[in-house]
């Protein structure tokens, strides 16, 4: 996200006054659409899932470190045995995702190349036909990979607790009214988002 759009961005959410009071106690995003290639980074989220930040961090490293540059690669993955790459951590589900994730790249039917010219929801439908890629890894996708500005996931634990906290809510809400709450946060909902994140963790829970 450039600095031009983020500051219209806060500019538009300093608007609700509890958002405003979230902003005023942390900094700019500065993660939103600054992670890696398409491939490493879906690689990456598959390897995250269900794990703690830090033992997801330890098998990330040991996988990554087998391949050249430490940089993840479809084509060098279909070289490497699968005991390697057991051996770096990996459950055999997880392998079995990224068997499958490699072998959609190599084959072309994922095409990163078209991601700026496809809808939020077309990248979502795109990338959820790959093994263990549900709507929440999109999403993450969406937001911190493409950047894109107006995003809401509404799957996510610490996005419903920030908006339980944000609007005082008795409980954690469901899609539809975090939908309708968020709806005057449009066209900026990644952003709120992330200070949702943010609110979250101020009440000791974990962003993703």
């Amino acid at each position: 996200m450039s600095p031009k759009m983020m500051e219209a961005a806060l500019r538009h959410l300093r608007k609700d006054e509890g958002l405003r009071a979230v902003i005023s106690r942390h900094p700019k995003p500065d993660d939103i659409g600054a992670r890696d290639d398409t491939y490493i980074a879906l690689t990456r989220a598959i390897i995250y899932q269900q794990l703690s930040g830090k033992a997801a961090a330890t098998i990330y490293g040991r996988y990554s470190a087998l391949f050249k540059a430490g940089k993840p690669d479809c084509k060098e993955f279909s070289k490497k045995k699968p005991e390697a790459l057991r051996a770096a951590g990996l459950s055999s589900q997880k392998l079995a995702y990224l068997t499958d994730l490699s072998e959609k790249f190599r084959e072309g039917f994922i095409k990163p190349e078209k991601f700026p010219t496809m809808s939020d929801e077309e990248v979502r439908e795109h990338l959820v036909a790959v093994k263990g890629i549900g709507v929440w890894t999109a999403d993450m996708f969406l937001m911190f990979t493409l950047g894109r500005p107006d995003v809401l996931p509404t799957l996510d634990l610490g996005i419903k607790k920030g908006f339980q906290k944000l609007f005082n809510l008795r409980s954690m809400p469901e899609h539809d009214k975090m939908e309708k709450l968020a709806k005057p946060w449009a066209p900026y909902r990644t952003v709120a988002s992330w200070y949702l994140w943010r609110l979250a963790d101020e009440g000791n829970s974990n962003r993703p």
